[in-house]
């Protein structure tokens, strides 16, 4: 490794750098890395132990060797994949492993960087996945908010919301329902209320990916059974 990384490069803004890797001198010579640069790390040798002290609520990204003895990079990815970790993981791969980084990346991984490397095109990779995370995490924390105020609905509010989302008239939705078409305005204007939206735009930009994704959900939890 090269130790030309520009200490300006990152900024850790309460970031936590996790790094997984057999190799002691790796540890050490990356530890000293991310020290120099304002990064707190927390190393670790195995997979399991990393599992053992992952905080899915700290603002963070994993560096991680993709062959290890035990639990490899590829199967610690796959178990966080299998527990929506949000963490993004960036793989330290040999020459020979490119075509399996390549797969990592297709399962979610952030990135790869391939030895040798200089330590400025990691520290790089690293501010990048960094971003990633708080991106993602900004935008958990909005739709935790949108859920939130949608369970403030009632069953009827939400048969109409619903319906609204999907493109449809007041005067279908009330054939549908089985009311008027005054009571369905009343019920869309409570929803819009509750939900704190001025714009049936607003409300299918907001609340029309998390009823995909909860439809998506069900179908696959449907199929597994």
């Amino acid at each position: 490794m090269n130790k030309t990384a520009n200490k300006t490069a990152v900024k850790g803004d309460g970031a936590l750098i996790y790094l997984v890797d057999d190799d002691d001198a790796v540890r050490d010579a990356l530890g000293i890395l991310f020290e120099s640069v304002g990064l707190d790390c927390a190393a670790y040798p195995s997979a399991m132990e990393f599992l053992d002290h992952y905080d899915r609520s700290r603002h963070s990204c994993l560096v991680a060797d993709i062959r290890m003895p035990g639990m490899s990079g590829l199967e610690l990815q796959q178990r966080l994949n299998e527990h929506r970790a949000p963490v993004p993981v960036i793989f330290i791969t040999g020459h020979g492993d490119v075509p399996m980084a390549v797969n990592a990346m297709k399962a979610g991984a952030s990135d790869f960087v391939q030895k040798p490397f200089r330590d400025q095109d990691l520290i790089d990779r690293i501010h990048k996945a960094l971003q990633l995370d708080k991106e993602r995490r900004a935008a958990n924390e909005q739709e935790t908010a949108v859920r939130d105020r949608l369970a403030l609905l009632t069953p009827r509010e939400t048969d109409v919301m619903q319906r609204v989302v999907r493109g449809h008239a007041n005067k279908v939705i009330a054939m549908d329902l089985g009311v008027s078409q005054r009571t369905v305005e009343l019920h869309r204007a409570r929803v819009m209320q509750k939900l704190k939206l001025r714009s049936v735009a607003a409300l299918v930009s907001t609340v029309g990916g998390i009823l995909a994704a909860d439809a998506a959900m069900a179908s696959g939890t449907a199929t597994a059974e």
